[in-house]
Order: C-alpha cells, then structure tokens, then sequence
C-alpha cells in the first residue's frame, strides 16, 4: 500500500511525532493508522513528541576530556529536579564522551552517532530518555577544543549550572604548571564571563554602539568637542578589560592581566604558551525560563 502525505499529516497530527518518523511507522505497519500509532508509541516517539512543546530551560552542562582535548555539552530538560536524576546524569555525561571520542560538526550529526552501550543512535537515545524521566529534553549545544600541541582544561560550577573550556598551546603541554594555569585560567572564566578573547574578536558594530554611547555620555556631561575622542579612546580601553580575556584582571591576582600571566609562565618554563581559545555555557542561557505559580498549582489541584 502506499502511504500518501495526507496519511503522514494524519499521524502527525495524532501523535505529534515528526514527519519522517510518521512516514517509517506507516510503511512498517502497511498503512494501517492505529497500528502505526501504537508503533510509535512503543519507540516512545509519540511521548516524547508530545512533550516537545514544553520549555526546557533546566538540565546540566558537562565536562569531559583530559590532556590536549575537552569539550563541554549542554543538554536541557524542563525541570532542575532533573538534573539530580541518576539516568539523566548518565545520559548527558555520555554524550559528552561521544562528542569527544567522534568529534561531530554539529547536534544533528551527534545525534546520528550511536550511544554507547544501548543499541542507539544519540537522537534515539535522547528520545528513550524523554519517554522514560517524562519531560521534554533537548541537546541544545556543544564545544569540542584540542590543542596540538597544548592543554585543555575544563571547569564546571555549581553543579552543572556553569561550565568552561581554555585552550593553552604550548610545546610543554605536559608541564604540572601549564595545566595547573589552564585549570585556573577555566575557573576565571567561570567567575568573570569574558565575551571575547582578544580585541580583534569584538564585532566593529558592538565596538561602533560603544563609542556612541561613550561620546554621547562625554557630550551631554559639557566634556569640550576637542577632548571627546580620546575620552572615548580611554574608555575603551577599559571596555576590552571587561570583555576581552587576555585583558581581564586575572581573579586570583588583580594587578596581572591574564596575557601577563600566560607570559610570565612561558618565561619561567622556557617555551611559549598562546591562550588560544576559551568557552563559557551557562545553563539555560537565552531561553524563555517558565515561570512556575507553585500556589497555583496547588490550588488547581484541590478542585
């Protein structure tokens, strides 16, 4: 029998389930609608689809790697009870290890990677997880780094709340002090949240809004015409302090900028050390968070 697109909306529309999921269910089950149904829900791909619509702003970030790779993952749910879930741990802490082991270009290419120890893919795996804890999860991001050569460090806080990747290249990868500044120069991330590693990262529009607010603010407080633009020029300096790693305060010690750190270090071990690249997920950030009445619930179930 073949199955046409208004059978697949059909499904679709019973379910929730994707489309390309809906046409495999049809053709397995010869175009019989309940059949293919009851299909998907025995893949969990109907309950999980049903629950895609809820807001998963909660979850873990995770860390995995040691030596020159790491990466971080961040994978949502709906709930920070979650979070604490023996099974969802795993799950995130195992997709952690794929992305480091397969090194995929993206969520959906890491979805098709199989999961280690199920007979799953990650997508499918994912799905299984949905059905199984009962909220709507999603794999929302991940970064990869691998120094060559050089160290990776990785930091994570509050459990799971914050996680961070640095990148040192440096011929003395293997040097106790190197990796100890990577892990340090980690948990400085964590705590000062730069958005950029150096000048030449900030976009010329952020640094063109910059110099805009900085003159209007040097005009309207009767700063003279002539001086404005090196009052502006001054404040930038102090902006790239803010945003920029390598010119940050470094937080274990304040009177040194983390780049005279990383040269200090490469002087005292004899081989240059680059701080190369960095990475800062905090969970959730950017999605719309629900906003949960508890009072309300409560009241809703009392009637």
């Amino acid at each position: 029998m073949s199955i046409t697109a208004s059978m697949v909306a059909e499904l679709r529309d019973k379910t929730g389930a994707g489309m390309m999921d809906c046409k495999k269910a049809l053709t397995e089950a010869g175009g019989n609608m309940e059949e293919a149904v009851d299909l998907l829900r025995k893949k969990g791909l109907s309950a999980a689809a049903k629950k895609s619509g809820r807001v998963a702003a909660e979850g873990l970030i995770a860390a995995a790697g040691e030596g020159s790779r790491g990466v971080l993952v961040e994978v949502n749910a709906e709930t920070d009870f979650v979070a604490k879930n023996d099974a969802f741990q795993k799950f995130v802490a195992g997709v952690a290890e794929v992305v480091l082991g397969e090194a995929p270009a993206d969520v959906e290419a890491l979805k098709a990677l199989a999961f280690p120890g199920t007979g799953r893919n990650v997508g499918e795996e994912l799905t299984h997880q949905i059905a199984t804890i009962g909220e709507n999860m999603n794999i929302r991001r991940f970064e990869r780094f691998e120094a060559a050569p050089g160290v990776v460090a990785s930091y994570v806080h509050g459990g799971g709340k914050i996680g961070t990747l640095v990148e040192l290249q440096t011929e003395k990868a293997d040097a106790e002090e190197v990796q100890a500044l990577a892990k340090q120069i980690a948990m400085h991330v964590a705590a000062a949240n730069p958005q950029f590693l150096v000048r030449a990262d900030v976009p010329a529009d952020v640094l063109e809004r910059e110099r805009d607010i900085m003159a209007t603010k040097a005009k309207e407080s009767g700063k003279p015409e002539n001086i404005i633009p090196k009052i502006v020029e001054g404040q930038l300096n102090k902006f790239y302090g803010e945003v920029c790693l390598t010119e940050q305060a470094y937080v274990i010690d304040p009177d040194q900028k983390i780049e005279q750190v990383v040269k200090a270090l490469g002087k005292q071990i004899g081989a240059e050390i680059k701080l190369t690249g960095f990475a800062r997920f905090q969970l959730g950030e950017g999605l719309e968070k629900k906003a949960d009445d508890f009072a309300a619930e409560v009241a809703a179930l009392a009637k």
